[in-house]
């Protein structure tokens, strides 16, 4: 074969990859900074890029679903839930201007409203794992349990310990541990937890080479079901790192909650389809939706978000629950990297009257997210947004509180990969009393915290705004 034809070969393959990799990108992706960063990608780098794009770029997980779950019609019965009834009065008084968020998360989520709930915030792993392992330690029929991280160190077993006894009494146990987040360590802990006779999965395990480098589409979700009635969530992970007092100096402090009430079968459903995901069955039988009494005051949903989904959930409803506030706000995160449109609706909830803080970690586990985090506050301090750093250890919990009336709480962080690519569990609350809790936590927290200025960001050295601007420029990605 000729040199000549070998090239004129080499630049057809190009072009024919370049252009089907760079049409798909601008025909179905939403994003348009995503889709011209693949047309780039798809030209710039001969076969690789389109390579790549095949691999990491296609959102194959939306129709996995739809092949073993359909797009709305998915396997969740409401028969042992109590029902919402708007008629009667149970969306109270001092949560009624709140409806509208209400009306709007009803149209952007899947799962009903209930009520009859009680949340119980457990703080770091002090307080959450000795609640979690008495639970497994009381399980008669059922135990799903879904982690992005499950550490091979002394929680981890102490875990592998607990859902072992519970198998051996007959109890029919599940895990489901991410793919990568796992990494490394889930070999060990899955041929452990597996010994047991638990049934244990991987959620989208790195399998090379072609069409199945799935980086981005990680299972970051965090909840616990013990016989269909008792559920917990939020941002905890199975590990020794959350064991906050401590000395460890990789420790973190968090939050996690403990469900009783009709809100335990909406993360029984979350788990029920992420294990038919990743495994292609469908766990039914008894001890998996059991009756769920009213148990307490709080109007809850659990919020299931990710690439399998219609659309950006968690970022629309973050946007509706600003459009709603109309006193305060107090949001804390461990990432910040924020969509212009949430920079916009946080503004704009600041010009009309709305008080509001954010408290970030001074100290990250991942610095470069610190660096894209600072790009943003500026935009914010000018409006009068009350900006907080935590100090050290990294503080890692997720939580919202709108007008000390509703609460969001769960796995998301505030972040393009979680608004776009991790699928993660959340629930929103209408719950006075947890509201008010929480924000006096948040506020109490606060007072022990540096209070960022304009000033501060506006005098930083050119080469550190230049080092976050950049951040910022990667922060689709991040």
């Amino acid at each position: 074969m000729s040199e000549e034809l070998r090239y004129w070969i080499f630049t057809i393959a190009w072009l024919t990859l370049g252009l089907w990799a760079a049409g798909h990108a601008v025909v179905f992706k939403r994003d348009s900074r995503s889709a011209l960063i693949w047309v780039l990608l798809s030209f710039t780098f001969p076969i690789v890029g389109p390579w790549f794009y095949w691999v990491v770029g296609i959102n194959r997980v939306e129709r996995k679903a739809l092949k073993h779950l359909g797009r709305r019609d998915r396997p969740f019965f409401f028969e042992n839930t109590a029902k919402y009834d708007r008629d009667e009065d149970v969306y109270f008084d001092s949560v009624a201007h709140l409806d509208g968020l209400r009306l709007a998360s009803d149209r952007i989520t899947r799962l009903p409203l209930v009520p009859g709930n009680r949340i119980e915030p457990l703080f770091d792993g002090e307080q959450a794992y000795p609640a979690m392992l008495e639970a497994i330690a009381s399980a008669e029929q059922t135990i799903t349990l879904t982690s992005y991280i499950f550490d091979w160190d002394e929680v981890g077993h102490e875990f592998a310990d607990a859902l072992d006894q519970a198998a051996h009494r007959g109890v029919r146990v599940h895990v489901l541990i991410d793919g990568i987040g796992a990494l490394g360590v889930f070999s060990r802990m899955g041929r452990r937890l597996k010994k047991s006779g638990a049934e244990v999965a991987a959620f989208y395990p790195l399998r090379f080479p072609l069409g199945r480098l799935r980086l981005n589409l990680r299972n970051h979700r965090k909840i616990l079901v013990v016989d269909g009635r008792t559920g917990f969530t939020g941002g905890m992970n199975i590990s020794k790192r959350h064991l906050a007092h401590r000395s460890d100096p990789r420790r973190v402090h968090d939050l996690h909650f403990r469900l009783t009430g009709p809100i335990v079968a909406e993360l029984q459903h979350a788990f029920i389809e992420d294990w038919a995901t990743a495994t292609g069955t469908t766990l039914e039988g008894d001890g998996y939706f059991n009756a769920l009494p009213n148990a307490g005051p709080a109007l809850c949903r659990g919020i299931s978000s990710g690439p399998d989904e219609d659309f950006q959930i968690i970022h629309l409803l973050l946007e509706s629950a600003l459009a709603a506030a109309r006193s305060s706000v107090r949001i804390t995160t461990p990432y910040f990297v924020p969509t212009s449109s949430l920079v916009s609706s946080l503004v704009t909830a600041a010009l009309r009257g709305v008080d509001i803080s954010l408290l970030l970690p001074s100290h990250m586990d991942r610095i470069f997210m610190r660096w894209a985090a600072d790009a943003y506050l500026w935009q914010l301090l000018e409006h009068g947004i009350r900006v907080y750093l935590r100090p050290p250890p990294f503080v890692h919990t997720k939580l919202m509180v709108v007008d000390e009336r509703w609460v969001l709480l769960g796995s998301a962080n505030l972040d393009r990969r979680s608004f776009r690519l991790n699928f993660e569990f959340n629930v929103e609350a209408y719950d006075v009393e947890l509201a008010r809790q929480m924000a006096a936590w948040l506020d109490e927290d606060a007072a022990k915290c540096h209070q960022v200025t304009l000033e501060e960001m506006d005098t930083r050295p050119m080469w550190k705004r230049l080092r976050d601007g950049t951040a910022k420029l990667l922060s689709p990605q991040l």
